[in-house]
């Protein structure tokens, strides 16, 4: 599974105009499942981003991680992360998972992320979605599992 994980001071995500979804302090979580992924893999991303060392500690290093702040998650599904560019001008996503794979996986890295003890939001699979985020830092870091 890959993510795009962005460190916000807020961020939320809309269907038809309507907020479904939204957060304070913690990370914005696009995620696609790639072909081939299990439930372990999302397990696996789950745990390492939810311990992953990108928030300020009291110096301002980046030295603590989403459940030492108490952050939350807004996990978006996002199959483009998987586009491939390297031929031509159009991506391809071949290697995304079949949608019904993507959306169980999504599923699952959304359950796992809140067995860490993570508050999760989520967007909705496959639908045309809005995003919002107040980027903090920036900080904006890709993680696969």
């Amino acid at each position: 599974m890959r993510a795009l994980v962005q460190r916000v001071g807020s961020a939320s995500v809309s269907v038809s105009n309507t907020v479904i979804g939204e957060i304070g302090e913690g990370l914005l979580i696009l995620v696609c499942a790639m072909g081939g992924d299990t439930e372990a893999e999302a397990e696996a991303l789950a745990a390492r981003i939810a311990k992953l060392r990108i928030f300020r500690d009291e110096a301002g290093k980046m030295n603590r991680s989403l459940l030492d702040v108490q952050g939350a998650a807004l996990v978006v599904s996002q199959f483009t992360l998987a586009a491939d560019t390297s031929r031509g001008n159009r991506p391809g996503f071949s290697s995304a998972a079949p949608p019904d794979v993507g959306e169980r996986l999504y599923l699952h890295f959304a359950r796992a992320m809140a067995e860490q003890g993570v508050p999760v939001a989520t967007g909705r699979f496959g639908a045309d979605m809005q995003v919002s985020l107040v980027n903090d830092g920036p900080v904006t870091i890709w993680v696969e599992a």
